[in-house]
C-alpha cells in the first residue's frame, strides 16, 4: 500500500509523543514493504528537498515549520505523492482540514491519528473541524477517544489503536532485581511524582527500595521532596533511560507506580505490566492508566498516597513475574497489524462511493 503522511514536525522538530508514534508507524510499515511518503518540513542537513530514512520518503514542503506556507503547497504535495490512504497527525489541526480537502479531489481517504490537543498549536475550532473532517480518527485510549467525540467526531469514526512496545525484549532482557517499586514517567508539571513519593514515606518502617526513571523541569523539586520526606537514601532518580536499560529494572520490581495526572496514554506504565510488575494507578481524569489495569488480577486503583502505600504492601505477596504473556498483543507489530486493517478498511468503503 501507498500511505502518505502529513506532518509538519517530526521529533526532530517537537519531540512529543504524538510524533514518535507517527514515525515509528511510517518506518514500521516501511519495513513491510509499504510505501512511505512523509510530507513535513524539512528536519535534515544539505541542499536536497527529499531525504529516505529507514525507508520513509521525506519530502519537505517547507524549508522550517511554518503552518501557512505548509498548507498551501500540502494539496500539490499529496497529488504528487499520489497516495492510497492519507495518514495525517492532528498537530496542527489546519492541516487535517486541507488534507481532507485535498483527499476529496484525490478520492483519496485520510485518517488522523489524535494523541492530544496542543492548546497553543490551533484554535478549539480548527481542532473540531480536525475531528469532524477525516474518513476515521485513531487515538491512544478510550480517554482520548471520549475528547475527540467532544470535539464533533461521530463515534463509529473513532477506533482506539493503543501504542505499542517490543515484546521481544521484554522476553529476551536480563532481570534486574535492585529495586522493588518502579515510577516512570517524563517528569514535568503532571508527572505528580509527589504522591508516589508519599506513598512511600508511609511505608518508613518496612524493607523497600524505589527508583524514579525519568528527567524534566520536576526532577529537583521531586528530588527535594524526597530528602524532606527522609527517603532520598531508598530512592535513586535515574534520569532518562533507554527500554534496553529500564526494562530488565522493571522485570525485576514488585510494582509500577502510576500518579500523573495527564496521560493520553500510560506507555511506561504498559511496559511495567508487561515486565510482570503489579501496576498501582491512582486515579486522575485527565489520565487514561486506569484503562490498562481495570479488571487486571495484577492492577490496583487508588485514590491517595496512604492506598498507594498499602497495594504496594500488598503487592510484595503475589507471585514474583518477569514477563506478562497477557500483553504480548500490544507488540509492535500487532498494533501495525491494527493500523493496516484500519487503512484497508477505509480504502474499501472509499471505493463503494
Amino acid at each position: 500500500m501507498r500511505v502518505a503522511f502529513v506532518s509538519m514536525f517530526t521529533p526532530d522538530h517537537r519531540d512529543t509523543p504524538a510524533f514518535r508514534r507517527a514515525r515509528r508507524v511510517a518506518e514500521g510499515l516501511a519495513a513491510r514493504g509499504h510505501v512511505v511518503i512523509w510530507l513535513g518540513a524539512k528536519w535534515w542537513e544539505g541542499e536536497i528537498d527529499r531525504f529516505e530514512h529507514e525507508g520513509v520518503d521525506y519530502r519537505a514542503l517547507t524549508e522550517a515549520p511554518a503552518a501557512g506556507t505548509f498548507r498551501s503547497k500540502l494539496p500539490f504535495a499529496l497529488r504528487k505523492a499520489d497516495p492510497e490512504v492519507v495518514h495525517a497527525v492532528n498537530v496542527p489541526p489546519a492541516h487535517v482540514a486541507t488534507a481532507k480537502t485535498a483527499g476529496r479531489l484525490l478520492r483519496t481517504p485520510v485518517v488522523v491519528d489524535w494523541w492530544e490537543r496542543d492548546p497553543e498549536i490551533g484554535s478549539r475550532k480548527q481542532y473540531r473541524k480536525a475531528a469532524s473532517k477525516p474518513d476515521a480518527v485513531f487515538t491512544p485510549s478510550e480517554t482520548v477517544r471520549t475528547a475527540v467525540r467532544e470535539f464533533g467526531a461521530a463515534a463509529e469514526d473513532v477506533t482506539v489503536v493503543p501504542n505499542g512496545i517490543d515484546f521481544d525484549l521484554v522476553r529476551e532482557a536480563p532481570v534486574d532485581d535492585g529495586v522493588d517499586v518502579v515510577y516512570a514517567r517524563h517528569l514535568d508539571g503532571d508527572a505528580n511524582v509527589g504522591t508516589f513519593l508519599l506513598g512511600l514515606a508511609e511505608l518508613r518502617d518496612r524493607d523497600w527500595t524505589a527508583a524514579v526513571v525519568g528527567d524534566g523541569p520536576a526532577r529537583g523539586d521531586a528530588e527535594r521532596t524526597a530528602r524532606d520526606l527522609r527517603i532520598d537514601d531508598r530512592v535513586t532518580f535515574l534520569g532518562d533511560l533507554s527500554p534496553e536499560e529500564f526494562v530488565p529494572l522493571m522485570k525485576g520490581a514488585h510494582a509500577f507506580a502510576q500518579t500523573a495526572t495527564y496521560e493520553p496514554f500510560a506507555t511506561n506504565l504498559l511496559w511495567g505490566l508487561a515486565c510482570g510488575c503489579v501496576g498501582i494507578v491512582e486515579y486522575q481524569a485527565g489520565s487514561s492508566a486506569h484503562e490498562l489495569v481495570e479488571g487486571l488480577d495484577r492492577g490496583r486503583l487508588v485514590t491517595s498516597p496512604q492506598e498507594l502505600a498499602d497495594e504496594i504492601v500488598a503487592s510484595g505477596e503475589l507471585e514474583t513475574m518477569a514477563v506478562n504473556e497477557g500483553f504480548a498483543g500490544f507488540d509492535h507489530d500487532a498494533i501495525l497489524d491494527e493500523y493496516e486493517t484500519h487503512y484497508e478498511a477505509v480504502v474499501a468503503d472509499q471505493g463503494l462511493f
